[in-house]
C-alpha cells in the first residue's frame, strides 16, 4: 500500500524522473539510498515501484507510533529501527530474513538526516557500518541509489517544511531518483563501508546531474 500511495502522490508533489544502470534490482538485494529529506522515502518507494519492486524498508521505530502508519508498516513487513538501544543489532537480523525470503530490503546507510536547514543536495553524509555487515553477511548484492531534489519540498524548519509541502503541487520541484549498478562486497566492513559510500555518491551525483539547471539540486557538495 505504501509504495502503491507513494507512486500516487510523489507526481503531484513534483515531476519525478528515473534512470538506472545495468543491473537493475534482483531479488535479494539491498537498495542504499541517500538520505536528505522527509518525503524522500517517497521518491524511493516510488522510483523501485516503477521498477516493479516492493521492497521492506529499515526506518526508525518512532514511526510505529504514528496512528495508522504503524499499522500499515507492520502489516507490510517493514522493520523498526530502536536506534541506540540493545535492540538495534536487531533489526540486521530481521532484515536478513527477509533478504533470505526473496525480498528486496531499503537501508539508509548515513542513520540520520542532516541537520543543515537550506535546500540545496549535498553529498551524502557518513556511513554506519550496518550495511556493509548486512551485506557481507549474507552476501546480499547492494544497489546504489542516488536521487536529489526532495529538499526542494521538504527542509528547514518545522513551518518552513509544512508551507513546502502545501506548496509543492503548485511549484512542482523537478525529482530525480537514480539506480546504480548493483555492488558485490568482499573485505572488511570498514573497506566495505567506504566502497559502499563511494557507490551511493556516485548515484547521487548522476541523480543531481539530471536536474535541469537552477534546480535545488544543482547547488551540489564535494
Amino acid at each position: 500500500m505504501l509504495s502503491a500511495l507513494a507512486r500516487t502522490v510523489v507526481p503531484v508533489l513534483g515531476r519525478l524522473t528515473v534512470t538506472s544502470g545495468a543491473g537493475g534490482v534482483a531479488p535479494g538485494s539491498v537498495v542504499a539510498a541517500n538520505h536528505t529529506s522527509l518525503v524522500d522515502p517517497g521518491l524511493v518507494l516510488a522510483a523501485l515501484r516503477g521498477a516493479g519492486v516492493e521492497p521492506v524498508v529499515l526506518a526508525a521505530a518512532g514511526l510505529w507510533k504514528v496512528p495508522v502508519l504503524g499499522r500499515c508498516l507492520t502489516r507490510e513487513g517493514h522493520v523498526p529501527v530502536h536506534r541506540g538501544s540493545g535492540r538495534a543489532a536487531r533489526a540486521l537480523d530481521l532484515a536478513a530474513d527477509a533478504l533470505a525470503a526473496g525480498r528486496v530490503v531499503v537501508l539508509y546507510p548515513e542513520g540520520r538526516l542532516p541537520g543543515r536547514r537550506d535546500s540545496a543536495d549535498r553529498a551524502p553524509e557518513a556511513f554506519r557500518t550496518g550495511l556493509a555487515r548486512l551485506a557481507l553477511a549474507t552476501g546480499a548484492p547492494v544497489v546504489p541509489l542516488g536521487h536529489a531534489g526532495a529538499r526542494r519540498i521538504t527542509s528547514g524548519g518545522g513551518a518552513k517544511q509544512l508551507a513546502g509541502l502545501f506548496t509543492a503541487p503548485l511549484r512542482r520541484p523537478a525529482l530525480h531518483v537514480h539506480l546504480g549498478e548493483p555492488v558485490r562486497l568482499g573485505g572488511d566492513v570498514r573497506t566495505a563501508t567506504a566502497e559502499l559510500r563511494a557507490a551511493v555518491h556516485r548515484a547521487w551525483r548522476q541523480a543531481v546531474e539530471q536536474l535541469p539547471e537552477g534546480a535545488g539540486g544543482r547547488q551540489r557538495g564535494r
